[in-house]
């Protein structure tokens, strides 16, 4: 038997992690592979890795009993899943519910593509939405441009076939074994945001392609922790795209992802200021101007 491990972040969010591990436990397995959980508590104070495991006794509870955030609570999740001989790991946010057929058709999809090295599915808002949050995605250094496919489009079928992409987003994908070992886990020296993309454009880089898989399915909960559009987290965003671009734009792309990056970020400042969200507007010069100046985003709070 092959085993998926599914690795499951969660800080302080008992109730959307119990409501995720309730639909995982329906989903399927391809014949021939086997499923197990492991939640990895980045030190919550809720009760959180007791209740869990009390609720669901199957379920593997890792609690680190500190919060090192996206990239380093996953990252323990992975070292653990791969030493315990998983032989495929998936990444999946906790403020989501899927759909059965989730684990059965990303394995799939992997396993008839020789080529692929991670997969990811087509994601809506919050349940029972049918408006589209992931629907690939789009990563290109050289323009500075980070973005999600499709995102607010009402599903009506328009995505049905299996294709490669750009950007699989951190929040559901899955990756067999020698493909994490090969790339590598996720860079911690982001403090939040852009490790997903990071380790999408190392993923390419190695030779992969990577995978949007429309027929399966998944609900988020989108930034049940940060909000969905905080002055907080266009800050960070902003903080980590850039940070990342600086590091994977190679070639002619040194002289273009920067000026591109600009225009994009005084765009989306126009359009938040002209919609009255000032504070957010705001956001876009602080974090560029605190990026030129070095200030840590650590030490930037909520």
């Amino acid at each position: 038997m092959k085993t998926l491990e599914v690795v499951v972040l969660n800080w302080n969010g008992l109730s959307d992690t119990l409501a995720l591990l309730d639909t995982l436990s329906r989903c399927r397995v391809p014949e021939g592979w086997r499923a197990r959980v492991r939640v990895v508590d980045n030190g919550s104070r809720d009760g959180s890795p007791e209740k869990i495991a009390a609720a669901y006794p199957d379920t593997i509870v890792q609690a680190l009993g500190e919060n090192r955030r996206f990239a380093g609570g996953n990252n323990a999740g992975l070292r653990e899943a791969l030493a315990a001989g998983a032989d495929a790991v998936m990444l999946l946010n906790n403020d989501t519910e899927a759909d059965p057929g989730l684990y059965e058709r990303l394995l799939l999809a992997l396993d008839q593509d020789p080529g692929a090295g991670a997969a990811a599915p087509l994601i809506y808002f919050a349940a029972p939405s049918r408006s589209i949050w992931y629907a690939g995605g789009r990563c290109v250094p050289a323009l500075g441009l980070a973005a999600h496919r499709g995102l607010r489009d009402d599903d009506e079928g328009q995505y049905r076939s299996i294709e490669s992409t750009g950007y699989l987003t951190g929040c559901c994908l899955v990756a067999p074994r020698a493909v994490w070992e090969k790339v590598g886990l996720l860079d911690e020296r982001y403090f939040i945001y852009a490790e997903d993309a990071d380790w999408c454009l190392r993923a390419r880089a190695a030779g992969y392609r990577l995978l949007f898989v429309p027929t399966a399915r998944l609900w988020h909960k989108v930034s049940a922790s940060s909000g969905a559009a905080s002055p907080w987290k266009i800050y960070q965003r902003l903080r980590a795209n850039l940070a990342m671009f600086s590091r994977h734009a190679r070639g002619f792309a040194r002289f273009t992802w920067l000026p591109a990056f600009l225009a994009q970020q005084a765009v989306l400042a126009a359009w938040l200021a002209a919609r009255g969200r000032f504070a957010a507007a705001a956001a876009v010069p602080r974090a560029l101007l605190d990026a030129a100046r070095g200030r840590n985003p650590a030490k930037v709070r909520p």
